[in-house]
């Protein structure tokens, strides 16, 4: 019999939709025969899935979640299906949350270990080959991330544009009341909202990622490079370059889409001062349906 490799299985499930381990035990059977263990699978009441397995998945929702028990954990997910019309009704919307709530309970490193996890009694892959059955189209679920904060902290959600974006932004702060306060919400989702607009590359300059802060300087360094300007200069432009990168780029540096005159930041210290907390922007999360 030939050898069952990880490929073989990640192969077979691609194309079938159904669980890893169902898809080792099939290819087992089969003996590493690909055909023969589609048919295994359809044997086992997978045929719908199978039959589907292999259309596009180019649209869904991007759906997001916070722990009802804890408002620290939360998570944003992708589930894709074949039609925009699926993806708008409540069947395919119930199914997102419930696979974004397995992310959040279970905090899975990536999609194949969500799909063997389990929530509420049920394994999520069955969960999601249940869901083509009963839907009757292909679907996948693309991408996730999950957030969990330290300490007194909430998770404020956030969805854009009927579900093509879903954002995410985690807060600390001191009092556990804040949380549940009227004027936090209402802020935190004014932040949420800039970060679907704007899509920032990090929280603050601090946290920009090193290797887009030296691709950044190297291209305003030959720009300046181009203009003649000596080396010296060259590197007081890209410097002056980079203060503009960091306040198009950085949350807490943007200027604040509701207020231009402000900046995000000032905007979160303000409606801090109001409410009586220190309140601290501390990270986001956000995905784009296709991203």
């Amino acid at each position: 019999m030939a050898e069952i490799t990880a490929k073989m299985v990640k192969e077979l499930r691609e194309a079938t939709g159904a669980g890893m381990m169902e898809c080792k035990k099939a290819l087992t059977e089969a003996e590493g025969d690909f055909e023969k263990a589609v048919d295994v699978l359809r044997t086992h009441g997978l045929a719908k899935a199978a039959k589907k397995a292999g259309r596009a998945t180019n649209e869904g929702r991007v759906n997001v979640a916070v722990c009802k028990k804890d408002a620290r954990k939360g998570a944003v997910v992708e589930v894709n299906c074949e039609t925009d019309f699926v993806a708008l009704t409540d069947k395919f919307q119930d199914y997102c949350d419930t696979f974004t709530r397995a992310v959040v309970h279970g905090n899975p490193a990536n999609v194949d270990e969500l799909l063997e996890s389990e929530y509420e009694g049920e394994k999520v892959g069955d969960t999601l080959t249940e869901a083509i059955h009963i839907i009757g189209e292909n679907m996948q679920i693309s991408n996730f991330k999950r957030l969990e904060i330290d300490g007194t902290g909430a998770l404020v959600p956030y969805i854009h544009m009927n579900g093509r974006i879903g954002v995410l932004v985690g807060f600390t702060f001191n009092n556990e009341a804040t949380a549940t306060d009227e004027r936090f919400l209402a802020m935190g989702k004014d932040v949420a909202m800039q970060i679907a607009a704007t899509n920032p590359v990090s929280l603050d300059k601090d946290s920009v990622p090193a290797d887009i802060r030296e691709h950044e300087f190297e291209i305003y360094k030959a720009q300046a490079a181009e203009s003649g300007k000596p080396e010296n200069i060259q590197e007081k432009i890209a410097t002056g370059r980079m203060e503009k990168f960091y306040k198009e780029n950085c949350l807490v540096e943007q200027e604040f889409v509701k207020d231009p005159d402000t900046t995000v930041g000032a905007y979160i210290a303000k409606c801090a001062k109001e409410i009586g907390d220190d309140i601290k922007v501390v990270e986001f999360a956000r995905i784009e349906l296709g991203e």
